[in-house]
């Protein structure tokens, strides 16, 4: 009997809501969290674009581009007709006004969503007219209110054009914004008898096929409808240095490159055979992967092939760094803290108490201790292994003297140079109690009612592991 990895269902974090990863178009009825009701099947729209310009009249192949662009969308809208839980809309540029006129509101719907309506969508075809101008950016922004008030679906927009903007505006920036908010997922952009250098000013709109040629378009239709129909999966495989897939249990977040949102959030699993769990994902998005080790590890742009099943694979060896506090009941010092950053690297990776232990990416780490002075180490964390760090146990400075002043500690080097560590509290009482660590100190003050510098006094002290040493400051 052979044994399949699980298909895996997870709510969407994006503002799609309650979206299913698995409830993708023609994927039949998916797994569920348990106890969870049945979810209703999710609609996919898609909004046909057509330029209806008066270039679209030009000849392609012995016949207008116009008609070969009707009679292509007209066998793809009869394809997808018999497709359940899919809705069609259309609507048209350039075709109410001619070019003379350069209007640049020259955009309507013509058939508004409804399943099953390739025969409203041919009928409308048969009664156009190519003849205006080129408003991308006024068509892409009209197309906002085109699609029904419904978060819940997969809202898809089909631009075919020949041209590029007339009327002076950024149709990129405008199809950004309107994937930003949600109107539709990245759009398909099909250039119809196209030159290369006119696809380059196109492709920041979407997914652009440059159809050069009137078989190339035949292609590039059947592929925009498999990629949008079609079930594809994704597989992460984390492995060790020497590429065996053992890691596991980190969480990974797939965010939409185009919109910065987390699309799919989920904990890493295999099986009892080792394997991977396998996503559900909508291949008309693109993706960063994020990996949640310790430090991150980012993807961008993961390769996705839509209608297939992705296995992705990434190195990701971890081991364990273990803070162990010394053996004191209770810390002189209070909660102690540690700053672990990759060597060499300014950034924080992560914050952690004393006593905790944290997994993290094998490579060599610098652990700044928040003891007082701060003591670093230098740690190798490899694969499989655990590395403890602790800190000697503390001393205790008493400053027995009720002055008030100001003042620093300071530590003495082997090399009798000095490190700034503490200030005395500013114009205040010199009495304290201070935990330090084991070493040689300098204690440097003034008081407050001093007249001049030369009435400083300064004592050196040495603190010893669960010891208190007393320093007086003035024969105090």
């Amino acid at each position: 009997m052979s044994h399949k990895s699980p298909l895996l269902f997870i709510r969407r974090t994006s503002a799609l809501g309650a979206l299913w990863l698995g409830a993708l178009l023609a994927l039949g009825p998916g797994a569920r969290a348990q106890n969870a009701p049945p979810e209703k099947p999710k609609t996919t729209r898609i909004l046909f674009l057509l330029d209806a310009s008066g270039s679209m009249m030009a000849p392609w192949e012995g016949q207008p581009r116009w008609e070969v662009a009707k009679r292509m969308l007209g066998k793809m809208a009869d394809s997808l007709n018999a497709y359940p839980n899919l809705e069609l809309g259309l609507r048209v540029y350039g075709h109410q006004f001619p070019n003379s006129a350069k209007n640049c509101e020259d955009s309507r719907l013509e058939v508004p969503f409804a399943p099953r309506n390739a025969a409203a969508i041919k009928a409308k075809l048969t009664t156009l007219k190519a003849q205006g101008n080129t408003p991308i950016t006024y068509s892409l922004r009209q197309s906002a209110g085109d699609f029904p008030a419904d978060k819940t679906a997969r809202n898809v927009l089909l631009l075919i054009t020949d041209g590029l903007e007339s009327c002076n505006a950024d149709p990129c920036a405008a199809s950004l914004d309107l994937q930003r908010k949600r109107v539709f997922l990245k759009p398909f952009v099909i250039g119809i008898g196209a030159e290369k250098e006119f696809g380059k000013q196109l492709e920041c709109l979407g997914q652009y096929y440059n159809a050069a040629e009137v078989k190339t378009f035949r292609t590039v239709m059947n592929d925009v409808i498999a990629q949008t129909l079609a079930k594809t999966t994704v597989a992460v495989n984390l492995t060790d240095a020497d590429g065996r897939p053992v890691e596991s249990n980190v969480n990974l977040t797939f965010v939409n490159n185009v919109t910065g949102q987390p699309e799919y959030n989920y904990v890493h699993y295999r099986d009892a055979q080792g394997r991977a769990d396998v996503l559900a994902i909508d291949a008309l998005q693109s993706y960063d992967l994020v990996i949640n080790t310790v430090p991150a590890v980012r993807q961008a742009n993961v390769p996705i092939r839509a209608g297939k099943a992705n296995v992705l694979t990434f190195k990701t060896p971890q081991g364990t760094l273990f803070l162990q506090p010394p053996q004191l009941t209770p810390s002189p010092y209070g909660a102690v803290q540690a700053v672990v950053r990759a060597a060499g690297a300014p950034g924080t990776a992560v914050a952690l108490p004393f006593g905790a232990r944290q997994k993290l990416l094998a490579g060599a780490y610098d652990v700044e201790l928040l003891t007082l002075p701060r003591l670093v180490r230098r740690v190798s964390i490899r694969q499989g292994q655990e590395v403890a760090v602790t800190y000697p146990a503390p001393g205790t400075l008493n400053i027995t003297a009720d002055l008030k002043g100001y003042g620093s500690i300071y530590q003495l080097n082997n090399d009798e140079s000095q490190t700034w560590i503490y200030n005395l509290p500013d114009g205040g009482s010199s009495k304290l109690n201070l935990p330090l660590q084991p070493g040689a100190y300098r204690l440097v003050f003034r008081t407050k009612t001093a007249l001049g510098s030369k009435f400083t006094d300064v004592r050196n002290f040495t603190i010893r592991s669960g010891q208190t040493t007393s320093v007086g400051i003035f024969g105090k």
